[in-house]
């Protein structure tokens, strides 16, 4: 076992010697938004987790006011896309959103298309069980779901 660790810490000094960074987004989703300062969400009406009343009004909900303070975190404004979530997952899988919100469960069928964060709350649903609430966000993009999940931890929601 002391071997193991050895090897482990031997291999992560060898990657930070030759500029590597861990975790790593091969598409660069958390260098782009905070470079350009643009989030983008795609967002799925589900009360109250996601209120949406117009195309022209941002997005309310649980959910929104968070990803709100996340997107100010990085020092970002949010560019609301609204639609379904099949659509929305597609989008975010053609690298067109970042983040799909919408009172998404870990028990979503998008998990083979997206990346879930951990579950940041729980609730009771409809059929009086508890849910495990999560976001998506694009499959690989690991610096950005850690950072996206550091901040959802942080507010000690569960």
């Amino acid at each position: 076992m002391t071997r193991l660790i050895a090897t482990a810490l031997l291999l992560a000094a060898l990657l930070t010697g030759c500029g590597a960074t861990i975790p790593t987004d091969p598409d660069g989703t958390l260098d782009r938004v905070t470079s350009t300062g643009v989030l983008r969400v795609g967002v799925s009406p589900n009360p109250p987790w996601t209120i949406v009343t117009s195309q022209e009004a941002p997005p309310r909900g649980t959910e929104a006011e968070l990803v709100g303070e996340f997107a100010e975190s990085l020092g970002a404004e949010i560019e609301w896309t609204v639609g379904g979530e099949e659509a929305l997952v597609g989008e975010l899988e053609r690298g067109q959103l970042d983040l799909v919100i919408g009172g998404l469960t870990a028990r979503s069928p998008w998990s083979q298309k997206a990346a879930l964060t951990y579950r940041y709350t729980t609730a009771v649903g409809p059929e009086g069980t508890e849910e495990l609430h999560v976001m998506a966000a694009p499959m690989g993009e690991n610096a950005f779901l850690v950072e996206l999940e550091h901040f959802l931890l942080g507010k000690d929601l569960v």
